[in-house]
């Protein structure tokens, strides 16, 4: 088995040929996922591992490999949001065991499926994971977001954080940063599941900042710089066990880094230029996106495994639509960040503007 195991890692490694244009579209997409990462303490990774696979590079290399790139960068971002109030860390220490946990699993099914199935189900396997969390995720924001409006024109919703409160499970802990007081038993069902997911897919950002948002009831800004804290384990962890193995393909993660540092310095100083509702705006367009991408590369990891049919056209037209929308999505998600920048600053000018008219005119009167 362990021969086996080289012989199938050997062979995937082969298979990545990194020339200037792959080199510039790494970079790239490193920027791209660094804003997203550092602007709602996610987002970073459900747009890079399935670009990396859009590229021609293994599901399973592009997951590890993520994760290597994501432990440094976490490190940064998490030091940021850190400087701004935004990380709990009484709320990150309680999490990070049950994160190792989910880690650790996701690492064993992940590395068993390679090795049984080969690539294309490894592949498939990842992106069946990415269409169905990210799917559920887009459309419970989205319904967040456009929650309708009763008849007073005011939003009458609990919330299921506001449910949950009532569930007195002990031991119930208070977090001071997040001024939350909830049962231990839901932060490590959290804790869990992101580990699982950031060992799966690469990521567990988002799923673990809309499950504190929505389900611990922490705002949306400490929500994203927990999760960074957190990112710091879980990337460490999972590159270290898939690198045992020979998953971990260190010029993507040069790449990455590339790119994404400067990503993620720009994303962590525009969360204090915008809203919670421009946050879930933006997650909900990167995170809609990504779901369709990947739905449309299925098909093609179904061919590879002989479970469908599809002629060479309708695959090679399947792989350009889940390329484009996914670079398409996440391209919006940076666009509309910008935008939300600019408003922040014409706001701020104006406001100056009338402020120094209003002491011209006092100082006229006088």
């Amino acid at each position: 088995m362990a021969g086996e195991t080289v012989n199938l890692v050997g062979e995937v490694m082969r298979f990545i040929d990194i020339g200037p244009r792959t080199a510039f579209s790494m970079a790239g997409l490193g920027f791209l996922g660094g804003v997203l990462s550092g602007f709602i303490g996610s987002g970073g990774a459900f747009v890079m591992t399935p670009g990396m696979m859009a590229l021609g590079v293994p599901g399973i290399v592009a997951v590890s490999s993520n994760l290597a790139h994501k432990f440094g960068k976490a490190m940064v971002g998490a030091r940021k949001h850190s400087k701004m109030g935004n990380v709990d860390l009484k709320l990150g220490v309680c999490m990070v065991v049950f994160l190792l946990l989910g880690v650790n699993l996701a690492v064993f099914l992940n590395e068993y499926i390679f090795n049984s199935m080969g690539k294309a189900g490894s592949n498939l396997y990842i992106s069946i994971v990415f269409v169905v969390l990210l799917s559920y995720l887009a459309i419970f924001i989205l319904r967040d977001i456009f929650q309708p409006v009763q008849k007073h024109g005011s939003v009458q919703r609990e919330g299921l954080a506001k449910k949950l409160t009532k569930f007195n499970i002990p031991p119930m802990i208070y977090f001071k940063v997040a001024n939350v007081r909830v049962s231990l038993w839901f932060v490590a069902l959290i804790g869990i599941l992101t580990g699982w997911l950031a060992g799966t897919v690469g990521v567990g950002g988002f799923i673990g900042v809309p499950a504190m948002i929505y389900i611990l009831g922490i705002p949306t800004m400490v929500a994203a710089g927990t999760e960074l804290f957190l990112a710091i384990f879980s990337g460490a962890s999972g590159a270290f066990q898939y690198a045992l193995n020979g998953f971990v393909d260190i010029r993507l993660v040069l790449l990455l880094y590339l790119g994404s540092l400067l990503g993620l310095y720009v994303g962590a100083n525009a969360t204090k230029m915008v809203s919670e509702l421009q946050i879930k705006l933006v997650m909900a367009v990167v995170i809609g996106m990504s779901a369709i991408s990947r739905a449309f590369a299925i098909p093609k990891y179904l061919v590879d495994t002989h479970m469908a049919n599809l002629s060479e056209g309708v695959t090679t037209f399947l792989d350009l639509a889940a390329a484009i929308t996914l670079y398409g999505g996440a391209i919006i998600g940076v666009i509309m960040i910008i935008h939300y920048i600019v408003r922040f600053k014409q706001g701020k000018r104006v406001d100056k503007q009338y402020v120094q008219g209003s002491e011209h005119q006092v100082r006229d009167s006088a």
